[in-house]
């Protein structure tokens, strides 16, 4: 074939194509508004080429169209609510019962310290029920017999007698002296052999001032603290008290064993009046709770008892008393009320006439120091009674003569 007609072919198609290519926009311009529902048409450039408009989803009209559900937003589940538990009534605790005290009742009056403000309150525990006593507490918890510039007692204590007029004076002091002392003027350390000399002055003045008018004195001896150092310090100042106490008639009452477990060691909880275990004393190791304050005046009761015997008597009889009844603790019997009873030997039935036991010594006279005070003291250990397991010392060994052996 000649150039002339395949260019003549070529350009035959090149028409073609641009007619197909006219017919097709006219067509597509030209297209008439669809109506609803009518079928689309679909133009030559979409049958030959696949392009042009996008053809739309059909729409019918007795389909319901789908709308998706909303999603409601889901319930919390609610937790079956627990049946709310009634509070228990708290346990009702017995109305104190109210004693009015006696017109002519008997005054004890306790001075001292913090530890004697304690006492007061468990004496006034203890005969609260008793008309015939009336506790009256004048203390001062900084106080003692060394700072006489912070407060005085032998100034004070005067004025308190007149002014209480008791049947009893109770003391109680010690706990504040740990610091130095003024003495003419110097400033003297603890413990020194000045400072307890002085301090031993002191406290005789003082408990023959408490006996000036013939008043019965209780003195209490310190409790043992926390502190080692501290419960050291009280054992010697309750030497001091018991000896200076006893040269003027007074009574010194030790309380040590009640706030100490059996190997003499401090306790924060013991057994209160009942054998119960309860904490006695607070957190700080140095003051007491309201048991110790009540196990601290059972030692001290008893000899006021004692000491006003009629006064504790029965409170059966009094309005509002409930029937209750103090015992009355009797005078100790004296030494010729007792029967002595001669010891009867194994061997012979018969009295033998003795005075005294076998094997028995005269009373021993008390220094005024116990065996735990000479060892804080000065480290002295009782000697144990011959015989007894924890004596230690080699008998004499006796003599044995043997007979010599003649050989013959």
């Amino acid at each position: 074939m000649s150039g002339k007609n395949s260019d003549r072919i070529g350009l035959h198609w090149l028409l073609h194509g641009l007619i197909v290519i006219a017919i097709g926009i006219t067509a597509f311009v030209m297209e008439p508004p669809r109506q609803a529902g009518a079928q689309e048409r679909r133009s030559i450039l979409d049958m030959l080429f696949g392009f042009g408009r996008r053809r739309q989803p059909p729409v019918y009209e007795d389909v319901p169209i789908y709308e998706p559900r909303q999603r409601q937003p889901q319930q919390q589940r609610q937790k079956p609510k627990k049946a709310r538990q009634k509070a228990k009534p708290a346990p009702v605790e017995p109305a104190p019962v109210v004693v009015e005290k006696l017109p002519d009742a008997k005054k004890v009056l306790v001075v001292g310290d913090f530890v004697a403000g304690s006492l007061g309150d468990g004496l006034k525990t203890a005969f609260e029920t008793t008309p015939g006593i009336i506790i009256e507490t004048r203390a001062n918890g900084s106080s003692g017999l060394v700072r006489d510039d912070y407060f005085n007692w032998p100034e004070n204590l005067p004025a308190y007698v007149a002014e209480v007029k008791p049947s009893v004076v109770i003391v109680s002091l010690g706990a504040n002296e740990r610091q130095q002392m003024s003495i003419d003027g110097e400033k003297e350390k603890f413990r020194t052999d000045r400072w307890l000399a002085e301090y031993t002055r002191r406290t005789g003045a003082f408990a023959a001032l408490a006996r000036s008018e013939k008043i019965p004195l209780l003195w209490v001896g310190m409790p043992p603290f926390q502190s080692t150092s501290m419960t050291a310090d009280m054992v010697t100042l309750n030497g001091i008290f018991r000896n200076e106490t006893e040269k003027v008639g007074g009574t010194f009452v030790d309380i040590w064993d009640g706030f100490v477990d059996e190997d003499g060691k401090f306790v924060m909880t013991g057994s209160d009046i009942n054998g119960q275990q309860v904490r006695l004393r607070g957190s700080d190791g140095i003051n007491m709770t309201k048991a110790g304050k009540r196990k601290l005046a059972f030692y001290v009761e008893k000899d006021i008892r004692k000491l006003l015997g009629d006064a504790a008597a029965s409170t059966q009889d009094v309005p509002g008393a409930g029937g209750l009844k103090d015992l009355v603790v009797a005078a100790p019997t004296a030494n010729e009320d007792i029967i002595q009873t001669q010891p009867i030997s194994l061997d012979d039935p018969e009295l033998d006439g003795a005075s005294v036991l076998l094997g028995g010594n005269a009373a021993l006279t008390s220094n005024g120091k116990s065996p735990r005070d000479r060892l804080v003291e000065k480290g002295e250990i009782a000697e144990a009674p011959a015989g007894r397991v924890d004596d230690f010392r080699l008998a004499k060994p006796e003599t044995v003569i043997s007979n010599p052996v003649i050989r013959n």
